[in-house]
């Protein structure tokens, strides 16, 4: 059992605890054992807080399943472990073997199950590991498709301003030919009113002649 989280496990029928392991000396055995005797006898899971230690309990069908760890390491892995325990005790003691047990009797055959609470540390720190990289993972891609999303809207605006200034060549393209046909205008004007004076100057010098 993890020296440092998971201290004491048992796994009981009604009050009669049939496995225990520790590897330790102190009085939390003592309060895992009373505790014991005041649980509601329904399907359940329970947590006490007492002497910076955590008491779990997971009550199924008669059974339960109990592990105390130091309060600091929370209850997702004596959860977890007390989860592990049931699932094996069940397939190894399913049937009236367990129901008709004595007290400590199935200590020397099941403690092996009760003393693997590192592993299921282990377990679930792993999970952990795993749950933090996909959790990275989704900042990543969220971060990736933000960035894929300011990308489009860029190339939008930018489509959007090109064809803005093409509007606005074209406008300014009309309007230098508008101008051009102006300034045409204006010279053929022009060209007319130097005929016209030059035929009021020779109508002038006839009349005088």
């Amino acid at each position: 059992m993890g020296q440092q989280s998971l201290i004491y496990a048992f796994v009981a029928h009604g009050t009669v605890i049939l496995a225990e392991y520790t590897e330790f000396t102190d009085n939390f055995t003592t309060i895992a054992s009373q505790c014991l005797m005041k649980l509601p006898a329904s399907n359940n899971k329970f947590t006490y807080n007492c002497d910076g230690h955590t008491f779990n309990y997971l009550v199924k069908d008669g059974f339960t399943y109990c592990v105390v760890a130091v309060e600091s390491v929370g209850q997702q892995i004596p959860i977890a472990f007390m989860d592990r325990v049931k699932e094996d005790f069940t397939k190894r003691y399913g049937g009236r073997k367990a129901a008709i047990a004595a007290a400590n009797s199935l200590n020397r055959e099941f403690r092996y199950v009760l003393d693997r609470g590192e592993k299921i540390e282990l377990l679930v720190d792993k999970t952990e590991n795993l749950r933090s990289q996909a959790a990275l993972e989704e900042i990543l891609y969220q971060f990736e498709e933000k960035l894929q999303a300011e990308r489009e809207e860029a190339a939008r605006k930018q489509e959007e301003l090109q064809a803005q200034l093409q509007a606005q060549q074209a406008a300014l393209e009309e309007n230098q030919s508008l101008l051009r046909q102006a300034q045409e205008e204006v010279k053929g004007m022009h060209t007319k009113f130097e005929e016209t004076n030059a035929l009021l100057r020779a109508v002038l010098k006839l009349q005088k002649d």
